[in-house]
């Protein structure tokens, strides 16, 4: 077991690649904080993981939210040793049409509440002296852009950065900030994208998600599965000196 007795936070938690993270990571050994909005989700994952788990209601566009999530980890558990900063939504328009509420909700989520929970969480890890991890989820979105998807492209080169940023601040302390860049992933959020190309590109309901998938060099798009070996890596002592790296998962759709 890998992150035996580890304490790790997982935002998003509820559903789709951060749901298959909290399983990996509680078969791995690790105590799991369920950090979501979609309460009945998380409390339904977390009383199927049993006591190394638990369910938090987590808001990252409030701060009190955050701060709130982690005392309340701290106080189940005793501490916070991994971050997985997974909570995100998606948008997209041309760019004639993108709104400033759009902007603004996409930023708040996908940017502003990854950078407060990360400081909330590394304040508590520099205080603990035990180090720690935390793994910001990037996409391939934020490697290139993409004439429908500004904002959330945009959203995703920030996160890139800002795990640069952080990982040369924090490594002094013992905390290794690192990211994964998942490529196309057959999830509920991808319906949602599905319906927006849908939308925009006047194509059947499926359409988009297939051609995609096809298009993808290993022949298929991703699972939450794929994601695990990552996850695991960057939060197990395996990774103690990788910093400040965005590793690309994503069948070979973006070339490193």
């Amino acid at each position: 077991m890998k992150l035996r007795d580890k304490i790790a936070v997982i935002t998003g938690g509820s559903r789709g690649i951060g749901a298959a993270i909290a399983r990996r990571y509680v078969a791995e050994g690790a105590k799991v904080a369920i950090a979501d909005l979609l309460l009945e989700e998380s409390q339904a994952l977390a009383k199927e993981l049993g006591a190394a788990a638990f369910s938090v209601p987590l808001d990252v566009t409030r701060q009190d939210s955050i701060d709130a999530m982690v005392s309340a980890v701290v106080g189940r558990f005793g501490g916070i040793d991994i971050l997985v900063n997974n909570a995100a939504i998606f948008d997209m328009a041309p760019i004639a049409e993108i709104t400033r509420e759009s902007y603004r909700k996409v930023f708040a989520v996908n940017v502003e509440g990854l950078l407060f929970t990360l400081q909330a969480v590394a304040r508590r890890m520099i205080e603990q002296k035990r180090g720690g991890k935390i793994i910001n989820f990037a996409s391939q979105a934020g490697r290139r852009g993409e004439a429908l998807v500004a904002v959330y492209c945009a959203s995703k080169a920030a996160v890139v950065s800002l795990t640069q940023s952080a990982g040369l601040g924090l490594i002094k302390h013992g905390i290794n900030v690192n990211g994964i860049a998942p490529g196309v992933v057959d999830t509920a959020m991808w319906d949602d994208v599905d319906r927006l190309f849908a939308r925009y590109e006047g194509r059947p309901i499926g359409e988009k998600k297939r051609l995609v998938g096809e298009a993808v060099p290993y022949g298929r798009m991703g699972k939450a599965e794929d994601l695990l070996g990552m996850a695991v890596f960057l939060a197990s002592a395996d990774s103690d000196y990788v910093v400040a790296q965005t590793y690309n998962v994503d069948g070979g759709n973006v070339p490193g």
